[in-house]
Parts: C-alpha cells; structure tokens; sequence
C-alpha cells in the first residue's frame, strides 16, 4: 500500500455504496493472508475459502461493524476468521480454543491432502511437516503460533484478535513453541540421516 492508496476505511465505505472497484481492491489487499491464516488454522482449503467468503461478505452487507478506532481492519479479519473457524470446528476442538484444556494429545484432525493454492509453497517435506505438526497443535496455541510466526502480528494485535490478555498471548505463544519443536523433533533426525 503506499501513501496514494486509500485507506481500508474508505475503501470498505465505497463499497458499502455499491462501488465494485472499492470491494475489489479491499480484497485483493486482505483475501491471503486471511486465507492463509485461515487455512493453517482449520487444515482444510475448502473450509478456509468458505470462512474467507463469509468475512468480506459479512464486512459488505453490514453484519459485521469494523470500527477504524478500534484497531486495523486485517486485524479485525483475523479475528472473524478465528470465530469462523471456531464455529466449524468440532466440540472438542472449541473447548480447547477457549484454554480449556492445555492437554493435546489426539488433537484435531491431520489437514487434508487435497491440492490447494498454497501447494507451491509447501511443496517441500520441511514445511509439509511444519505444517502437519501446526495443524496437531492444540486451537489455543495454534492461533496464537500462526498469528505471531506467520503473520507478523505484535502480542498486543493478537491479544486484540484472541481477546485475551498479552501475557496469555506470551504464555500461549511459549507453549505452542515448545509443542511444535515438539512434534518436529522426531523428525529432525530422520532428515538429518537423509
């Protein structure tokens, strides 16, 4: 975005006046990383298209109110998609978003092997694993891994788009570490035998 670009606010308030073009640039600007978050978040492209599509129509109908003042509106969109992802997911799966149980052993479900957009970038066996052992990762530590690793967001953006404290953002965030180096430590080896 540079300085002649107009701002998230103005873009959704021409598209909310029926401006295509407005709609168009709003999405091109926050559909990836959505999509990405998205779908390291619930392991299924589909999933993740549907939970993209329901936010930015939910943005241009109104049944979603962005406040400018109250933070930025990628911001906004990870934690739509949060919610989103929530309601797909299983019971159990919701309970332990919440911090419910920090025990994640038999976690969600391996992310399908169906061919997806993000294929390309994940086409080697390092971050095929990376991405396996995300997607095992209890939904509290997953969130706030992703958000932080992958999407560059600050402990206070995360603990806006989690709506938790910073320091279970930090807590959090140290124990999806730890997991994930975890689960990629048996994998380590037999790579380094390769």
């Amino acid at each position: 975005m540079t300085a002649t670009d107009p701002s998230d606010s103005e873009l959704l308030r021409q598209a909310k006046t029926g401006l295509a073009a407005a709609f168009n640039a709003l999405y091109r600007r926050h559909q990836g990383p959505l999509y990405r978050y998205a779908l390291l978040r619930c392991g299924s492209s589909d999933t993740a298209a549907d939970i993209v599509q329901e936010a930015f129509m939910g943005l241009l109908t109104g049944k979603l109110q962005f406040d400018p003042l109250r933070g930025q509106l990628q911001h906004f969109l990870f934690g739509v998609a949060r919610m989103l992802a929530l309601r797909h997911a299983p019971a159990r799966e919701r309970r332990l978003a919440d911090g419910g149980d920090d025990e994640d052993e038999g976690g969600p479900e391996l992310a399908s092997d169906e061919p997806e957009p993000l294929a390309r970038l994940l086409d080697n066996e390092a971050a095929e694993e990376v991405r396996r052992a995300l997607s095992q990762l209890a939904p509290h530590y997953r969130d706030v891994v992703i958000l932080y690793e992958i999407q560059d967001l600050s402990y206070q953006e995360i603990a806006s788009v989690c709506q938790v404290d910073i320091g279970t953002v930090r807590s959090r965030l140290s124990r999806g570490r730890a997991a994930l180096a975890k689960r990629l430590a048996a994998w380590r080896p037999a790579a380094s035998a390769a």
